[in-house]
């Protein structure tokens, strides 16, 4: 297996003639630059005789826009997902978003796995929090923070969400829940413009927790989320697919073991 040598002036500086080579791309900031960028790579190892191009992304972006919602829209997730189908062999992505589609393989064509943080999660939890309640923000977040709490053996609830926009959410509790003295953390996938957050940890508040953490793999923090969130005191941690001064978990050991696998 080539280790990834990143594409530099249009120029591949490695030999990969027969070679499997691994692209590690996290698609964050510029994103349609980092999909030109890797599209550029991808061919030209195809090009020099590569014998196998495969594509692991720490965060990919488009999987939410996975139907056309308004007229006109572009459906992203399966445009994208053609794109890759073409120019590699397999696909391996780090907590996708998934929504309507719930498998990789019902997106790609080409071999396809999903990586997932949930283990480093619960382990940071362990070793950083004590008496932990874990919290789900909406229905979408159960499959990390039931996961996550599972793994703890810690009490675990998932709040109802509805989105009138990015900017404009309402979350409920749907069953009563008692945080007196307990550490909340609210688990997710991803935090962009932190509005969920900061309505969920108003709710928290109210049933007594102690502290409120914020855990999630992709820290988008648009629009500086994640100073608005550490305003109201809310302590954050992001994994380091996308770098923040939140990001303190390291998933290069679980990418690592994908690599070695090969």
């Amino acid at each position: 297996v080539s280790p990834l040598k990143m594409i530099r002036k249009n120029c591949l500086d490695c030999d990969v003639k027969n070679k499997e080579v691994v692209f590690v791309q996290s698609f964050y900031k510029d994103v349609s630059d980092c999909i030109i960028e890797i599209i550029l790579a991808a061919h030209t190892a195809m090009e020099l005789g590569a014998k196998k191009t495969v594509l692991i992304a720490p965060y990919f972006p488009y999987m939410r826009q996975d139907k056309r919602f308004h007229r006109g829209e572009a459906i992203s997730q399966r445009i994208i997902a053609e794109l890759v189908d073409k120019y590699f062999d397999a696909v391996y992505i780090m907590d996708p978003h998934l929504h309507r589609e719930k498998k990789l393989e019902h997106i790609f064509k080409i071999k396809s796995k999903k990586l997932t943080a949930n283990n480093l999660i619960a382990r940071y939890i362990k070793k950083n929090i004590r008496n932990p309640a874990i919290i789900g923000p909406d229905e979408e977040s159960y499959k990390w923070a039931r996961n996550v709490a599972e793994m703890l053996g810690a009490e675990s609830r998932i709040l109802m969400k509805k989105r009138y926009s990015s900017y404009h959410v309402k979350v409920t509790l749907n069953k009563k829940l008692d945080l007196k003295g307990k550490n909340t953390v609210i688990v997710d996938d991803i935090v962009s413009t932190g509005h969920t957050i900061l309505e969920t940890a108003k709710i928290l508040r109210k049933l007594g927790a102690k502290a409120i953490y914020c855990i999630c793999v992709h820290g988008i923090f648009a629009n500086d989320a994640l100073g608005k969130l550490r305003k109201t005191g809310i302590k954050v941690v992001s994994a380091n697919t996308v770098p923040s001064k939140a990001a303190k978990i390291d998933v290069s050991g679980v990418i690592a073991l994908e690599i070695k696998i090969f």
